[in-house]
Order: structure tokens, then sequence, then C-alpha cells
């Protein structure tokens, strides 16, 4: 079983900066195992849930181009969390960010964190 827990959202102007946290636990959480994916997705209400950024095993990063050069995700394995730096936010960016833990005994979810960019 895995346990994933958010922080971090909140209420924040255009143009500035909020940190995500998601801190996993369990017995089949790793957060370096080769085939594994730890990844932030985002749903606004009425739309689907998009994938924003993904952290990989073995360290490779990807984003969707809507958030490429404004934020950036990365993981501590000491502290068994992931984070999702977001600069430059626009009011686009509003929604409920989840994390998301993806490896061969499953597909884990955390319970969602609310970012709100208010122009």
């Amino acid at each position: 079983q895995v346990n994933l827990v958010e922080s971090g959202g909140g209420f924040v102007q255009v143009g500035g900066s909020l940190r995500l946290s998601c801190t996993g636990s369990g017995s089949t959480f790793s957060i370096i195992a080769s085939i594994s994916a730890l990844s932030w997705y985002r749903q606004v209400p009425g739309q689907q849930r998009e994938l924003v950024a993904s952290i990989v095993g073995g360290g490779t990063t990807t984003y969707a181009d809507s958030v490429k050069g404004r934020f950036s995700i990365s993981r501590d394995k000491y502290s068994r969390t992931m984070y999702l730096q977001m600069n430059s936010l626009e009011p686009e960016d509003t929604a409920v960010y989840f994390c998301n833990y993806r490896s061969v005994r499953g597909d884990y979810w955390g319970q969602g964190t609310q970012v709100t960019v208010s122009s």
C-alpha cells in the first residue's frame, strides 16, 4: 500500500511562486525504483486531469509545454518527498494539483491541493 500526502497549495498573485510537496509512505513506495514514476497532475472542474510534470526512477524529467521554463520537479529520497516548484504563475495555472506514484505494483494518488492564481 502507498499513501501520498500533498501540501503547499494556496493563493498567490500572478507572477508569484509556490512550492508543492508530496510525501510518500508505505512498504511498496520507492522514490527511486527503476520502474517507477512520480508525477504532478492538475485538474480544473469540468476538465480532464492533465499531466504537469514527471520524474522517473532514473531521474529523467518531463514537463507539459504550458509549464516548461516555469515549473521544476524534483525529489528527495531521504525524506521520500517530491516537489513541484512553480514560478511565474499565471491564472491558467489555477487548479487542484495531485501527485501520482506509478509502479509495477499499482497507480496511486494523493488527495490534491488547491492552487489559485489571482490577477
